[in-house]
């Protein structure tokens, strides 16, 4: 136990690496370097893009896209169509953090930093679409709906709602290191490398489509709820 103490604290401890004259957390690194590389995939994935003839390159992207948009249209209904964008780059990029961990690389989603911010994001832009839709006074009613006495486990649960979409992508990215550290001291031999491909890869995967389909269900109740 003290050996997975030793590796747990390990992995929660935020390294900083220096560039010029700063000190920057390596999840941030991380992070830039992912943002390069979806900014760089689809800088050359969007050449050449045509109406007619269209190349098989486009016609996977447009498959892809469209799979997307109309999953996430399909939680939002048509007021939620501007939010799409959004939604799907969210879950490009953790979906990039959960799988870099196959390349050796620390995921910057076990830095609570990281997934603090992100699910920051999600509740601002949650609340924001529930102004949109309803505008501000409508919004202001809705939190005193059904009744006006349910206003303070309203306003709570806004502000619960960060919190379970932090905590539960942390956690579940966290929780599988310590499987993976347990397997490791049980059987030591080729069972713990297949068992940090399905986490690395399928569990990383099922984490992303958790945060972004949480996130799609708050707005989709925000936008649409009973005042």
């Amino acid at each position: 136990m003290n050996k997975l103490t030793a590796a747990l604290m390990e992995e929660l401890n935020v390294e900083m690496i220096q560039i010029g004259g700063l000190q920057i957390p390596e999840s941030v690194v991380v992070s830039w370097g992912i943002m390069a590389f979806l900014v760089l995939c689809s800088i050359l994935l969007t050449r050449n893009l045509r109406v007619d003839h269209i190349s098989k390159r486009q016609a996977v992207l447009e498959t892809i896209y469209n799979f997307g948009s109309n999953f996430f249209e399909g939680l939002l209904g048509k007021e939620g169509r501007g939010y799409v964008p959004y939604l799907m780059t969210v879950a490009l990029y953790i979906g990039c953090c959960n799988l870099i961990g196959v390349f050796g690389i620390k995921p910057p989603t076990k830095d609570l930093n990281v997934t603090a911010a992100l699910a920051l994001m999600s509740i601002i832009l949650i609340e924001y679409s529930g102004i949109h839709a309803r505008g501000g006074v409508g919004f202001l009613k809705s939190l005193a709906a059904p009744t006006p006495v349910m206003t303070p486990m309203n306003i709570l649960e806004i502000a619960i709602r960060p919190t379970s979409l932090c905590m539960r992508l942390f956690g579940n990215v966290l929780g599988a290191f310590v499987i993976m550290e347990l397997i490791k001291m049980v059987v030591p031999v080729f069972v713990p490398a297949v068992f940090s491909l399905y986490f690395d890869l399928f569990d990383g995967l099922i984490q992303t489509y958790v945060f972004v389909f949480l996130t799609s269900l708050f707005m989709k109740e925000s936008i649409g709820g009973e005042e």
